[in-house]
């Protein structure tokens, strides 16, 4: 059912995110990867990740240190000649990631197949790998990354706290688990108008925008089911984690 569902939204799944959140949610996913503040050499696993968004948005991040670190190293390098100058720019600019790599992890091939198409398009190569597989049972080793993401597609598991162990087990000591979701409002009047958006609205978008209203009637439904933000926390910290 769910891996049919993404399937079915897999071509339409960026565009009705920008309808469905008024593109709060492209925000929402540069908060996170500001928050991670990852530096050249960092090793992410994206899981769910499918369409790239999170990926694209780790890449420029990590270039954009990289620019600046080479900028400071040049400063430091003044006595120099233009040619060493120009030689050791070059050299470091042709490794723009300083290592870093990012691996999109997604159990639907449609969904990578549309995130493959954005990085040719976009023009995104180095330093990024696509991987089909389950956030239940992830083909990696232990101990290998700095950081799991995870955004809007935890909610999307089967089982929640296997896909938690399995992202403990795949990051290295001291690795940080970073996850974007949905979740419930506590507020009663905001609870309603969330609600009426919710039922009323979104699926309406779906049809209009993807020609399927079945597919995000269940995206809402799984938000509605999704545990609360403590329970959430409890199973994390179930999980190994600390200072959830």
């Amino acid at each position: 059912m769910i891996y049919q569902v993404f399937e079915n939204v897999a071509k339409k799944y960026d565009v009705m995110n920008d309808s469905m959140t008024l593109g709060i949610h492209r925000v929402w996913k540069d908060i996170l990867v500001h928050k991670m503040n990852p530096c050249p050499g960092t090793l992410l696993l994206d899981v769910a990740g499918g369409t790239g968004d999170i990926a694209f948005r780790f890449i420029n991040y990590v270039r954009s240190v990289r620019k600046r670190q080479l900028q400071r190293k040049l400063k430091h390098h003044q006595n120099l000649s233009w040619q060493e100058i120009f030689e050791s720019y070059q050299k470091d600019e042709f490794n723009s990631l300083g290592d870093s790599q990012v691996v999109v992890c997604d159990i639907n091939r449609e969904m990578l197949k549309v995130g493959k198409q954005k990085a040719q398009h976009l023009g995104y190569s180095e330093g990024l790998s696509w991987v089909l597989g389950n956030a239940e049972e992830l083909p990696f080793d232990d101990d290998k990354f700095d950081v799991y993401t995870i955004a809007f597609g935890i909610r999307n598991v089967t089982r929640i706290d296997l896909a938690l162990q399995e992202a403990y087990r795949v990051l290295k000591p001291g690795g940080r688990f970073l996850c974007l979701e949905f979740s419930h409002v506590s507020n009663p009047l905001l609870s309603r108008l969330y609600d009426l958006y919710s039922f009323q609205v979104i699926p309406v978008l779906g049809e209009v925008i993807a020609g399927d209203w079945r597919s995000y009637q269940y995206l809402v439904e799984s938000i509605r089911q999704f545990p609360p933000q403590e329970e959430l926390k409890a199973m994390i910290e179930d999980a190994g984690f600390f200072k959830a």
